[in-house]
């Protein structure tokens, strides 16, 4: 047999897989992985159903279905003031993982250098190496997240090729400040780098704050690829649909990738949402629904002794535990799996090189019967232990 020489030698099972099969064993709550376990609106489902039975059921456009670009043109208008143009800057795609991915391929070459933010979503680092790229990350300031933006500018090299963002952040529900995209956008020009932003949790934002996409600002728009989520917005992680946003220069050279990996989209599915998406209420009310569901996790909370850090978008509420437990994050996570019965992420799994901080990840986009039964567990836990 020939010698199979790995492309990602360092990576093995995800933690995210560990947890849920550890979950599974233990009879435990997840509250590590990031899906609701709550109903998504009926209406869509309907919607979807209808196409189907309508006949709707064959390969759809390569770039996505022209009346689902059309409307994300329209409400990237309305949200954003950018005037996107649905035929050659719209691309749907099987999810924001895959559109990170094919942004990534269609810009990384071997040897080029591309920032990113730790903690990080876990799919920028094996998509970098995957491509040759060399993965540069910037740790987050510990606890409140922020960047550092004058290290951003040293880390720079004639190399560097391209900087990663994700806002609203995944894991720790910082948001990207508007402070924050000016940075960006003068760092860009100045050193002349592309951007790859994550925006998949763009309507998940809470108390009224903005989210601050790359399409709004004029310059940033220009040199970005912007990635999301049908999923995350519509509670429908498992259809795997989302899109991307580009230029027309850059979008052309992403759709020669597209094109060859997955070529099309599930037709039923953006039959569905190009219908959905006319009712705009659906995802600018979602943030005060999660909004609500962190507010009721966190006033159960309140009777352990983690401690939380702010959440002001995503899925997500860390928790501290350092002056609880000696334990490392990763041994921490699995004795609440394996002892009390309630799975978690620790957030030294989003960094290249794991900085410990004794601070978990929490899901709280659940029903509140589940984050209920995981609260009691933790209180029963911690009155033992």
């Amino acid at each position: 047999m020939p010698n199979l020489q790995s492309k990602l030698p360092a990576v093995g099972t995800t933690i995210f897989t560990e947890m849920s099969v550890l979950a599974q064993r233990h009879q435990a709550i997840n509250l590590g992985q990031g899906f609701p376990d709550f109903e998504m609106d009926a209406t869509l489902i309907d919607l979807v159903n209808e196409a189907m039975r309508s006949g709707q059921n064959q390969y759809v456009h390569m770039c996505g279905l022209p009346l689902l670009r059309q409307r994300i043109s329209e409400k990237v208008n309305r949200a954003y003031g950018s005037n996107i143009d649905a035929e050659t800057e719209i691309t749907i795609t099987p999810g924001g993982t895959y559109a990170l991915y094919t942004a990534i391929t269609t810009l990384v070459r071997p040897g080029d250098e591309v920032i990113y933010f730790e903690p990080a979503y876990d799919s920028y680092l094996p998509n970098i190496e995957i491509n040759g790229g060399i993965p540069v990350p910037i740790p987050l300031s510990f606890p409140d997240y922020q960047i550092d933006w004058n290290r951003v500018k040293e880390t720079i090299t004639p190399k560097t090729k391209a900087i990663i963002i994700n806002t609203p952040h995944n894991p720790t529900g910082k948001l990207f400040a508007a402070s924050d995209r000016d940075q960006l956008r003068d760092i860009a020009e100045q050193f002349d780098l592309w951007v790859i932003s994550d925006e998949v949790y763009e309507h998940l934002v809470f108390e009224d704050q903005k989210h601050h996409s790359v399409l709004a600002d004029p310059v940033l728009s220009k040199r970005s690829f912007a990635c999301f989520s049908f999923g995350k917005v519509y509670h429908c992680t498992g259809w795997k649909t989302g899109y991307c946003i580009a230029p027309a220069s850059l979008m052309k050279e992403f759709r020669k990738v597209h094109q060859f990996l997955v070529f099309t989209c599930h037709g039923p599915s953006q039959h569905g949402l190009a219908a959905y998406l006319s009712n705009e209420s659906a995802y600018l009310n979602l943030g005060k629904f999660l909004q609500s569901k962190r507010d009721y996790f966190n006033r159960g909370m309140e009777s352990t002794p983690l401690q939380p850090l702010p959440s002001y978008g995503s899925y997500f509420q860390l928790y501290r535990f350092d002056g609880i437990s000696e334990l490392s994050e990763r041994e921490f996570a699995i004795a609440l799996t394996e002892k009390a019965g309630v799975a978690t992420i620790p957030v030294s799994a989003f960094y290249k090189n794991p900085q410990d901080n004794r601070v978990l990840r929490f899901c709280f986009a659940k029903k509140e019967s589940t984050l209920d039964m995981a609260i009691e567990r933790l209180n029963n836990y911690f009155a033992n232990h």
